[in-house]
């Protein structure tokens, strides 16, 4: 009989499920369960109101955006920060953590303060034209403000560990700079560019403290799906409340569903090329 490295597998396996069940599971089937006091013609009358559907498109569109955005941002900032060296890097390198210890609504008073239109940047965009604050790009800017960190972080190991002598030997082959970054660096770094985007996402499709202050919370408009779940706790609507936590459950899934298959085929892909 073969002798496993770790000892106590068995009991191992049984406090990881146990753990995994009380903290995860239990929780998702009371949600669920709560959900179903207002039936399925209850629950299909909530999530095809106009109200509903807005705040939910605007939470999960505006939340794919900025995981979007955070992931082409965090690539050229995880770059700067391992490839480079320069004055002031460690302060700059740990101003990428201030959304990790900033609480949220400490974040969302001050992108308030910044882009209101008398904020210190708000007073120059209003000018021109452009509105964030008490707007859905508003909401859009707390979400890449919150999720940024994650794509830097998940990025910055992977790419310390890249050996040098592949970009090296791209360039002695005659290819020029974007062709090695695309064809060469930009494979291997896709799983590490798959995890923080879907990190990022997570974090900015349930966000509530930083967006509620800068989103101005106008029904139809700038209303994100969490807060019409606090409203629904506040009218002591807790089925409603739940339903509507089973939705935005969902749908985060899928999505995440979506990038674990993505990161499945870049990692078969970057075997082939290999």
């Amino acid at each position: 009989m073969r002798r496993r490295v770790l000892p106590g597998f068995g009991i191992s396996l049984g406090y990881a499920l146990a753990y995994l069940g009380l903290i995860v599971l239990l929780p998702l089937a009371a949600l669920a369960w709560k959900a179903s006091g207002i039936g399925v013609e209850g629950l299909l009358r909530l999530l095809s109101s106009p109200r509903t559907l807005a705040a939910l498109r605007l939470s999960v569109v505006g939340a794919v955006v900025a995981a979007l955005v955070n992931a082409v941002i965090g690539l050229l900032v995880g770059w700067v920060l391992v490839r480079y060296r320069f004055p002031g890097r460690r302060l700059f390198d740990a101003l990428v953590d201030l959304p990790f210890a900033l609480p949220t609504a400490v974040a969302g008073i001050a992108l308030t303060t910044l882009y209101a239109p008398n904020g210190w940047l708000g007073q120059w965009l209003e000018p021109l034209g452009i509105k964030v604050a008490y707007t859905p790009l508003g909401v859009f800017v707390a979400m890449v403000f919150v999720g940024f960190p994650f794509v830097v972080r998940t990025l910055q190991p992977v790419l310390a560990s890249l050996e040098r002598d592949v970009e090296e030997a791209a360039e002695s082959l005659g290819a020029q700079r974007w062709q090695t970054f695309f064809r060469v660096i930009l494979p291997m770094l896709a799983p590490a560019l798959l995890t923080g985007f879907a990190l990022a996402l997570a974090r900015a499709v349930g966000e509530y403290g930083s967006v509620i202050f800068i989103a101005g919370n106008i029904p139809m408009r700038s209303e994100i799906a969490p807060l019409l779940i606090v409203q629904k706790l506040e009218q002591f609507d807790y089925a409603g409340a739940a339903a509507l936590g089973v939705a935005m459950l969902a749908i985060s899934f899928a999505l995440l569903v979506l990038v674990s298959l993505l990161q499945r085929w870049s990692h078969r892909w970057q075997e082939r090329s290999l």
